[in-house]
Parts: C-alpha cells; sequence; structure tokens
C-alpha cells in the first residue's frame, strides 16, 4: 500500500521542491535551521527529517500541498502545537517527508451564542478558542495544560481530554463538525452546527482521533455552553483509592451533573511538587496516602456551590470515606489547589527520566487495578516509586513509574530505562486483563503503535486498515502512527 521510499522499498527519485514552491501561496521552510523545531516531538524522544515545512494559510493551500504530495509520493506529516506525547506528529527518518504545520490556520470564522457553537480553523490554540467563548459569555470546557500552544486540530486528531471530561466529554464529544482535506487533496466541508444528522456514516468521527492517517482536519464546529454561576474547588485526604471510588459515588449522588472534575493523586505525586516548587503547600496538617481534587460548576451562585460541597464533605468525614477536606473560598485557593494538580508533570520531569502509561480502565475497577498492579510492580522492581494521578471521574490514569530514589539522576538513567519494555508489558497486560485501554487521551502515535497489535482483536485492526486502504490507498498520511506494521 505504501509507496513512500522506505528501508524495503525502491528508491523513488527525489521531489521536486521548486514545484510546491510554485503551487502553494503558504510559507515553505526549507533551510535545515528553520526545519529543526518542526522535527522533534515535545519530550524530545523523537527525532525525524524533512524535504521542507509547509505553513498553509487557507485550507486551499492545505489541499495544494495535500496533492502535491500525492503526485510525488511523498509523505505528509500533519503537526499542531506539536505538545503531543506520543510521536503522533514528528515525521520519521527517511527524509523523505513534508511537516504540514497548521499553525497558521488561526480564524474563528464563526461562533453562534444562540447555536452554542465556534468554528475555527485547526492552527487556533486551545487557549484562543477558550477566550474567544469567554468573550462572548460562553464557556469552551476543553482544558489542558498546555492550552497556550497544543491546538484545536491537534486536540481533535489526538481527541484529547482533560480534566472537564467527566462533565462535558472529550473533544469528540465537543466536536460537532469538521473541515477536511482528504489524502486526494479534496476538501469536505462538514461544519454543521448540528445535535442531530441521522443522514448516513459518521464520517467527522473517522478524522477525530485518527491523529492525521485519514486526512488533515483544517476546521471544527465545536461546543459552547453557557458560562457558569460559579466553579468551587475542593481537595479531600483519603487512605486508598477504594475510599477515592466511594467519594465520587457520593459526589456524584450529591452533586449530579454539576460536578466537573474528580482528579486522583498519590501522596508521592504531591511530595514531588511541593519540593520542586516549594511556594506550593499541602493544605492540611497531615499528609493522606491519597488525594482526590473536585470542582463542581454551579448555575446559581456561589454560596450554593460552597454550601453543596461543605455537605458533602461533612458527610465523608463522618462516613469514615475521607480523613480531612478543605473547600477553596477564593479564586486563590481554587488556582492553588489546581496548581498541585497541574505541576505534577513538570516535577516529576524534575526529577528525573520517568516510564510513563496513559491508561483508562473501567472507573469501577481503578482501585483494584493500582493496588494489584502497585504490587506486581513493586514486587519485580524493588525500591520502583509508583507516581499515579488522573481523571478518576472517566477511568483515566497517568501510571508513571520513577526510579527508585537513591538511583535517580544521569549516572543510573539508562539503567532504569532498560526496564521500560518490561515495565511496560507488566503495567499494559494488567490494564488489558481488566477492559482497559493503553492510551486513554494521548493517542498511539509511534510510542504506542506496536504495542497495540498485542491488545486490539486481530478483527478491529484488519477493520482499521481497511479504513486506512480506503481513504489513504497511496500510504502518505502521517504514515508509521497508529496502525501497527502489517
Amino acid at each position: 500500500m505504501m509507496t513512500v521510499a522506505g528501508p524495503s522499498s525502491s528508491p523513488l527519485p527525489m521531489p521536486d521542491i521548486a514545484s510546491l514552491r510554485e503551487r502553494f501561496r503558504g510559507r515553505l521552510l526549507t533551510e535545515p535551521v528553520d526545519l529543526e523545531p518542526f522535527l522533534i516531538d515535545w519530550r524530545r524522544r523523537y527525532v525525524g527529517r524533512a524535504l521542507a515545512v509547509a505553513l498553509p494559510d487557507s485550507v486551499e493551500d492545505v489541499a495544494a500541498v495535500v496533492r502535491w504530495c500525492a503526485g510525488q509520493r511523498v509523505a505528509l506529516v500533519p503537526q499542531g502545537g506539536n505538545t503531543g506525547l506520543a510521536g503522533g506528529a514528528t515525521p520519521d527518518d527517511h527524509g523523505r517527508s513534508i511537516v504540514l504545520s497548521l499553525a497558521r490556520l488561526k480564524r474563528v470564522r464563526a461562533l453562534d451564542t444562540i447555536n452554542n457553537t465556534i468554528t475555527v480553523e485547526a492552527g487556533c490554540t486551545l487557549a484562543e478558542v477558550r477566550a474567544a467563548a469567554a468573550a462572548a459569555g460562553r464557556l469552551f470546557p476543553l482544558s489542558l495544560p498546555s492550552e497556550g500552544s497544543c491546538t484545536i486540530g491537534g486536540n481533535l486528531s489526538t481527541n484529547a481530554g482533560g480534566a472537564a471530561v467527566l462533565r462535558y466529554g472529550n473533544a469528540r464529544e465537543l466536536c460537532l463538525g469538521v473541515e477536511v482535506v482528504t489524502a486526494d487533496g479534496e476538501i469536505w466541508n462538514g461544519l454543521r452546527g448540528l445535535r442531530k444528522d441521522n443522514t448516513g456514516y459518521d464520517l467527522r468521527d473517522l478524522f477525530v482521533g485518527a491523529e492525521g492517517t485519514l486526512g488533515v482536519i483544517t476546521a471544527a464546529t465545536m461546543k459552547l455552553y453557557p458560562q457558569p454561576a460559579a466553579q468551587v474547588t475542593a481537595m479531600a485526604a483519603l487512605d486508598d483509592p477504594h475510599a477515592a471510588l466511594r467519594l465520587l459515588e457520593a459526589a456524584q449522588a450529591s452533586l449530579g451533573s454539576s460536578l466537573t472534575a474528580f482528579e486522583l493523586m498519590s501522596n508521592l505525586c504531591i511530595e514531588l511538587v511541593t519540593r520542586h516548587f516549594p511556594e506550593h503547600r499541602l493544605p492540611f496538617a497531615q499528609p493522606g496516602a491519597w488525594y482526590v481534587l473536585l470542582e463542581t460548576s454551579d448555575s446559581e451562585d456561589e454560596a450554593h456551590a460552597n454550601a453543596a460541597f461543605e455537605a458533602l464533605m461533612a458527610r465523608a468525614l463522618e462516613d469514615g470515606i475521607v480523613r480531612d477536606a478543605v473547600v477553596a473560598t477564593s479564586g486563590a485557593q481554587s488556582r492553588a489547589l489546581w496548581a498541585l494538580r497541574e505541576l505534577i508533570s513538570e516535577a516529576q520531569a524534575l526529577t528525573g527520566k520517568n516510564i510513563k502509561h496513559d491508561i483508562a480502565v473501567p472507573i469501577s475497577s481503578i482501585a483494584d487495578f493500582v493496588v494489584q498492579t502497585d504490587a506486581h510492580l513493586t514486587q519485580r522492581f524493588p525500591g520502583i516509586r509508583m507516581v499515579v494521578f488522573g481523571h478518576l471521574g472517566d477511568g483515566n490514569l497517568h501510571y508513571n513509574v520513577s526510579p527508585p530514589a537513591d538511583r535517580c539522576g544521569p549516572g543510573h538513567e539508562a539503567q532504569f530505562l532498560a526496564l521500560q519494555p518490561e515495565i511496560n508489558r507488566v503495567t499494559h497486560d494488567a490494564v488489558n486483563a481488566f477492559g482497559g485501554s493503553i492510551s486513554a487521551e494521548h493517542g498511539l502515535g509511534q510510542l504506542r503503535r506496536d504495542e497495540s497489535a498485542r491488545y486490539k482483536p486481530a478483527v478491529e485492526i484488519a477493520l482499521m486498515r481497511r479504513v486506512k486502504q480506503a481513504l489513504d490507498p497511496l500510504g502518505i498520511m502521517n504514515p508509521g502512527k497508529v496502525l501497527p506494521p502489517d
């Protein structure tokens, strides 16, 4: 299927970049110093090569680049803010690729406060979309720590999640329609702001989450919501993840759909944050083994939201579900609590190399998964430390592994990282045994592409390959990502 030159294929003639310049009105980068930032991923795990980086100014520009790539049999690698964590936006090292950066597609095309929709181009950052919605008195609820640099096109291509999935759903649920340039350079305008459209196959959902392997998302129509009258944050200290599940059940019964976020964090997570960012302190006199961060979005007022949270926490304390709890009484206090959660990844990176897993299991199984997998890994690899945090409310955990405390630092990194295949295998086998997924919100990219073949049924992979063959018969769209080798 794939005709782009690679190790097992016959060399193809070097394409004529000048002919791309002739038909492409955007910016084209060919100097090595200009290409460099586009050829390495955010975690600096993958480095590739490319013939050029194309920065289109319009959807017609995108179509022109795709048609040129199809005619020249050149791979096309779409890229948004380049903040992905699975290598999905980095070219391979064959050098026969065009990186298509959508960073210049920045227009807000429409905002409809009656229909509660916003139509934006793929290069708009998440922060820009949220700000445009807020300026119109609306909420765009997708929220990620990288919102200042990640783009809406990348968010859709990886089906991004974040902290508010519990209430609003992930990127797929927030998307009503997309504009896509297909693998043969045609433009499909599917920007329909409809909640109901039962007129055939849902083509939108083929492209959302496909990581650019089927086509290029150039614009999207996204759902908006009324701004909540108040948002209140609380934090609780607990003994174990089972208690966290009991608190989640109680919170959902008490708060209903106003419960916006429910984040789980191990004590080690908070220890790392307070060590590397000492201005952030734990709001409890005594540390807990685990913590939960909750947020509610209230349609009445802050007093009503505070009263509901305080009643919930009082019952949880009385029932022995939590050890201690605090409810933020100001925006500053709320931001301080959220900082403890949002700084975990950065704090872990400052501690040294770690082995990351972005997993999902059924919510009811999370506690058993954590307890059993922790025990298995620590018995097999004595001294390792588990840095576990994530979106308990929707079943997604960042289940990370750090080396023993006395074996951190550059002198020990190679030895620790050599354990990665075995640690991944133990972790992902456990995920699979609990009926989960080895990638919850980061995508497969290059990082989890081959591992997915171990856990996906053969018929599922075969169906995916048929879709790929049908929509990208030349195999030029982001090759080497998502689908394992045939």
